[in-house]
């Protein structure tokens, strides 16, 4: 068995490209092209964030792979309008040796400073390993073993939301009363998504 953190990976994106595109098509509601400049997008998306109009924003869209576990992953499909790609637990079989001969697992960082909820965590994967091997070892399906695969299990999921949802995306899952391992992809992640896009994001803050 192997454990691992959560983590993720932002496809190719140019913020400022982005803003640009916004920008192109929101001014078709006023016919100001002839306003666009080389820095126009900046002001002009700040504008239409500040005033609520958000559907402009579902023009331009961003795509993340996540690998986190399975619990975080029931949460992250909850959002809509959305594109998800998830590693399926019906087709990959965990016994095959290009995932190592094991499954792998999330390590839950609120068990860190507490060994004995920790130990008794891992116990608790192992067994699941070993139960699932033993039903794939007597002729079950990766599908039928996979019923016995904690919510701990490491999933990878490629998640494309438009800017619009993404926003939605950070104000419920950076919350405080956020799930605490749904905070740990979706807080760095809000910080890497305001580094790369200017204005969108700057309104939401973490707690």
């Amino acid at each position: 068995m192997r454990i691992v953190k959560p983590s993720f990976h932002i496809e190719e994106v140019d913020g400022m490209e982005l803003l640009k595109k916004i920008e192109k098509a929101g001014r078709t509601c006023y016919k100001s092209e002839d306003r666009i400049t080389d820095d126009s997008a900046l002001t002009f998306v700040k504008t239409i964030c500040k005033s609520g109009h958000e559907s402009v924003l579902e023009h331009e869209k961003v795509t993340v792979r996540i690998i986190c576990d399975r619990g975080v992953s029931h949460e992250i499909v909850r959002h809509r309008i959305a594109a998800y790609s998830q590693e399926s637990t019906r087709y990959c079989n965990y016994s095959n040796s290009k995932f190592g001969n094991e499954i792998t697992v999330i390590e839950p960082l609120f068990f860190k400073d507490n060994p004995e909820r920790y130990e008794l965590w891992k116990t608790a994967m192992e067994q699941a390993e070993a139960t699932y091997f033993s039903l794939l070892k007597i002729g079950a399906s990766p599908q039928e073993a996979r019923s016995v695969l904690p919510n701990s299990l490491k999933t990878e999921i490629v998640v494309t939301y438009n800017l619009r949802e993404w926003k939605h995306f950070f104000k419920l899952r950076t919350s405080p009363a956020a799930h605490p391992q749904m905070r740990e992809i979706a807080c760095p992640l809000l910080r890497a998504f305001q580094a790369r896009i200017p204005i969108v994001f700057d309104d939401i803050n973490l707690y």
